[in-house]
Parts: structure tokens; sequence; C-alpha cells
């Protein structure tokens, strides 16, 4: 009877997961999950790209070899604490129990899921910095100017246009909220999930937890306490250059009738799962900017 209730429960966990990364910044991401094997994936790592022949007239073509190599990545491993829950509640199969404990569980693997994320695609060194009108809090909003000069990064990357996204922090979501009646226009009409719309090519999204970047542009280990000055900040990157990959999931439980003092079961989860650029030219980052000239 255990088995089968972990199983349901496994299950449920796997589904509820999976579902909470559709509409949001990670969906379209390409996924190779097909190719994690005991949660490692192998990627080959290629070194150069072909070189392309315009209109060849010599024959044979020119061979170039690549210089490939495999690169083993573990998949990171996130594992929730534990939940107390008596023995009538694992047993006797209440959804409402199961729904609920699973929905917890699961936001919480996914908020650490979605944060890890967004590290990995930042920068270690941000270069870009918000430009707008400075506020009473001496930090320079951000403005349309700023995501074009973020274009002009992609740009000088030589990334395609099609497939470029942007991951704005709430603070710089509403710089612009309060400034651009386009902007505001396209937050009315295309939020869901943290999707906002277009714009100037890029597709545009919001995400709370965006890594956290010094003022000189460093950015801060992941789970950090931000020193002052620190802020949020804007990732802007090429789809088809970063990756994602879910491995295992797996639920965990201790079993009351091993616990006679608290007579309770303790459940929990452990899921692997990964997103991380392909190439180190994969983003651009801009940080919110503060005017420390009368400090």
């Amino acid at each position: 009877m255990a088995t089968v209730f972990r199983e349901i429960w496994t299950g449920e966990m796997v589904k509820s997961l999976k579902g909470k990364i559709d509409g949001t910044w990670l969906d379209g991401v390409p996924d190779m999950s097909s190719i994690a094997e005991n949660d490692v994936i192998h990627l080959v790592d290629v070194g150069v790209d072909p070189e392309v022949l315009v209109n060849n007239t010599t024959y044979p073509i020119p061979v170039q070899a690549l210089e490939d190599k495999d690169i083993a990545i573990k998949l990171d491993k996130f594992q929730s604490k534990a939940t107390p829950i008596t023995d009538d509640e694992l047993y006797a199969a209440s959804y409402d129990k199961m729904t609920r404990v699973k929905e917890a569980h699961a936001e919480a693997i996914n908020i650490a899921k979605f944060t890890k994320a967004a590290h990995a695609l930042g920068e270690s060194k941000a270069t870009l910095f918000t430009s707008g009108k400075k506020g009473a809090d001496l930090r320079y909003k951000m403005c349309l100017d700023d995501v074009i000069a973020l274009k002009e990064a992609m740009d000088e990357k030589h990334v395609p246009a099609e497939g470029r996204r942007l991951v704005l922090s709430p603070d710089m979501v509403n710089d612009l909220l309060s400034s651009e009646q386009s902007f505001r226009e396209q937050y009315n009409i295309n939020r869901a999930d943290g999707t906002i719309g277009r714009l100037y090519g890029f597709d545009v999204y919001e995400y709370a937890l965006t890594p956290l970047y010094k003022q000189d542009g460093t950015k801060l280990a992941l789970g950090a306490t931000a020193p002052k000055g620190a802020e949020r900040s804007a990732i802007a990157f090429y789809v088809p250059r970063v990756f994602k990959a879910t491995g295992s999931t797996k639920m965990y439980y201790s079993e009351a009738a091993t616990d006679p003092l608290s007579q309770r079961n303790l459940i929990n989860f452990r899921h692997y799962f990964i997103c991380m650029p392909k190439k180190d030219d994969a983003s651009v980052v801009m940080v919110k900017k503060k005017d420390n000239s009368d400090a």
C-alpha cells in the first residue's frame, strides 16, 4: 500500500513541476531531458563553428576538423524539507491533503529551480547599467534607451534577431510602467505568468529573483546575503544558446510505525533539474545604477 501511494504522490509531483514551467520565461528553452541519464547530461562542446563557403567553385570542398569535447554535467539536486503527515492522512488517500502537500513542495522546489536557472544565465560581470531619470533613492530608472542598449549588446555578439528573450526584475518593470505608455499597454493586455509582450525584438518577461549584482557589476553568489547597493538585474539571452533538462523525481518518507514518540510520517521530495548556457555569449546583463557621488 505504501508503495502505491508513493508512486501516486511522485507522479502528481512530476506533473505539477512540469506544468509550472509552462508560460514562464523558461518555456520554449531547448529541453534536453531525453539525453539525461542517471541525472547526468553529456554535451558536446563544439570548439569552432564550421566555415561557410559562398559560391564555391573549388572542389573537393576543404575539410575543416571540429575539435569535439564531451562534457558531463550533473543536474542540480533540489530537496524539500520534510512535512509531517499522520497515518490517517497518508493512507486514507485524501485528495485535498495530497494536493496541498504536493503543491507546497512543488512551489518550494520550483522557486529554487527558477532562481538557480536565472543565476546561471546571468553573466559573471555586468557591463550595462540603467541610464534613466534618477529617483529619490539616487538610483537611475530603467528606460527604453536601456532596452535599446541591451539590443545593441546582443547585436554586437551577432545574436540572431529571432529568439531573443529579456527577463526584467519587478523594479525595472515598474520603472518602465511609470514612464512608458506603450509598455503599460502591453503589460495590461498580455500579463500572464510573468509574460509581458515584445519590445525591440525581445520577448519580455518579469521575474522577481533575477541575479543580484554589486554596483561594480560583480555577480553575487547564489544565496549570498546582499550587501548595500546590490541590485536585481535584467537578463537578455538568446534562447537557442541555453538549455534545460529535467531528471528524476523521487518521494521520500518515513512511516509513523518507526516513530513511536511522534507517531507521524515524514515526507519530502528530491528533484533533479538544470538550466544553463551552452555558450559563454548566450546573454548580456543590465543592473540598476546608483549615484554615489554624494556618498
